[in-house]
């Protein structure tokens, strides 16, 4: 049986024990094994600190850049072994597979793009400088600095291949050496990506480690410069928080945590309009997509009372057009879920929503015998308020249609419930609707996606996390945010400000010039 190996110190290596296996959720076929029992975590962080970090940090942001630019081609240029891996080990349909790889290399392009407009320099200016007393003389300038830390990135299951990639962007281009530990149940494609980021040479020593397998003690050896990023359960993300690493030695935590991302349909919004068949449209994908197993995937819509029967006919009509099955047959347009447990997890989950609601189509029955398949299920509430719609995120092919009255106030109160997401949607044209019902919305959401049907063409849904705009949300969603260009960079660095005589400040640490001010 093929074991999947770590990547620490300098070395591939391969954990002792039995592992964890690996399955194709299709089949229920073990694919290999995955753990990383007896490898040292310290050593690895010690070598990423001692090894890594003065690398990057003696490169250029443009030279960073570069860097990333090398890795995004190498790893575009095994997209169809990492798409078969994608099938095999996470059930995903070959278009869901592309979605994950290719927002992996769209990222680390987006990050080198960046960075060749970046000054040749190791750090960043932080706005401009200004005088700080009645003579220009004393002078104050805010800078970011490299962390002298490894950045430790814990990825959930659902995107081994962008889930990576877009922590790893930020922080390289920051100057800061990652140790990444991907989601040990689709594993198969994320080591696979390690492979090719060692075989490429685009990065120093100690730069990139990876841990194949269990975290085991790994959090117990950081220190006040290191940095970890997590995406994962809130569950989770609780036990991180109160870890000594954080609580104790000043080590950073961003998390990325449960989110019930919510859709607002404006009353304006009639059946047969185009927002109205875009809403359907955009609804039944983020609902399929992978599954629904993404973090943006939609899981409340909040439709005026009114409209709700149409509505509900249109998802249900949508959605049942979506074949689901083994990935790998005709036709097939959502797959399986992950493994078992999660089955089990989305079916438990949808017995819950549809004790206080109506199942609109789907349901929790297992659609196989074998293999982890659920169908894609709607469902309408009856009394939108209800707790359990707002309480905990079914992370599956699963949304609730959510009654209300058509006002701004309204719809938001009802999101709010949710306690904090990474993305909501208005879909409206009636602007004045859409500006006010944004307003209310935007102190529980990390993004906002307008729909109308100006944008209907343009517009790539809200389950596309794009690199110029920040990820992340409050409260439920875990309060961290990523990505949004330049702003990426920032978990990884210090901002620091630089008191001291003009000529010196400004000349070494403020902003230069444009090329263009500079030029002739």
């Amino acid at each position: 049986m093929h074991r999947l190996q770590s990547y620490l110190a300098g070395q591939w290596q391969t954990g002792q024990g039995d592992g964890t296996p690996l399955i194709d959720p299709s089949s229920g076929a073990t694919l290999a094994l995955a753990g990383a029992l007896g490898l040292s975590r310290a050593a690895a962080l010690e070598h990423a600190r001692r090894v890594g970090g003065p690398a990057l940090r003696a490169m250029t942001l443009r030279q960073r850049g570069a860097a990333l630019k090398a890795l995004s081609a190498a790893i575009h240029a095994q997209r169809e072994p990492l798409i078969d891996l994608g099938v095999a080990n996470a059930g995903n349909t070959r278009g869901d597979a592309k979605f994950d790889i290719d927002g992996a290399t769209g990222t680390l392009a987006a990050y080198a793009a960046l960075a060749a407009e970046l000054p040749e320099r190791g750090f960043l200016s932080d706005g401009p400088g200004q005088a700080l007393g009645r003579s220009p003389r004393f002078w104050g300038q805010h800078v970011w600095v490299p962390r002298h830390g490894v950045a430790v990135h814990v990825n959930a299951f659902n995107f081994p291949a962008w889930g990576l990639c877009e922590k790893m962007a930020c922080a390289l281009l920051a100057g800061v050496p990652v140790l990444e530990k991907p989601g040990t149940p689709t594993a198969l494609m994320a080591e696979r990506i390690a492979h090719i980021i060692v075989d490429s040479g685009a990065l120093p020593p100690g730069a990139f480690s990876f841990l194949c397998g269990e975290a085991g003690d790994l959090l117990d050896h950081l220190g006040p410069q290191d940095t970890v990023a997590f995406t994962g359960s809130s569950a989770t993300a609780h036990v991180f928080r109160a870890h000594a690493a954080f609580a104790r030695r000043g080590a950073r935590l961003n998390v990325e945590a449960d989110s019930l991302n919510a859709v607002v349909a404006g009353p304006d919004v009639a059946s047969g309009s185009a927002t109205f068949d875009l809403l359907v449209r955009d609804t039944a994908r983020e609902v399929t997509q992978k599954a629904g197993q993404k973090c943006t995937a939609t899981r409340r819509v909040c439709v005026p009372a009114a409209l709700l029967p149409e509505l509900a006919e249109a998802l249900s009509a949508e959605i049942g057009n979506v074949k689901v099955g083994d990935p790998r047959e005709d036709g097939v347009r959502m797959g399986p879920l992950t493994n078992p447990a999660q089955l089990q997890s989305v079916q438990e989950g949808i017995r819950r929503l549809a004790g206080a609601a109506r199942v609109v189509r789907g349901g929790p029955e297992a659609l196989r015998p074998r293999g982890c398949f659920v169908a894609a299920t709607l469902l309408a509430a009856a009394d939108a308020a209800a707790p359990v719609f707002h309480a905990e995120e079914v992370f599956g092919p699963v949304a609730t249609l959510l009654p209300f009255d058509g006002s701004p106030a309204t719809a938001a109160r009802l999101v709010a419930l949710g306690e904090g997401g990474l993305v909501a949607s208005v879909y409206s044209d009636d602007k004045d609707f859409s500006i006010a019902t944004a307003l209310e919305l935007a102190p529980w959401s990390g993004r906002l996606y307008l729909a109308s049907e100006r944008m209907a063409e343009h517009g790539t849904g809200a389950g596309t996390v794009l690199p110029q705009m920040v990820h992340g949300g409050p409260g439920r969603a875990g309060g961290g945010e990523e990505l949004g260009g330049l702003r990426g960079l920032s978990l990884y660095m210090q901002r620091t400000a630089i008191q001291g005589f003009k000529s010196v400040v400004e000349g070494a640490f403020g902003a230069p010039a444009p090329a263009s001010a500079t030029a002739g």
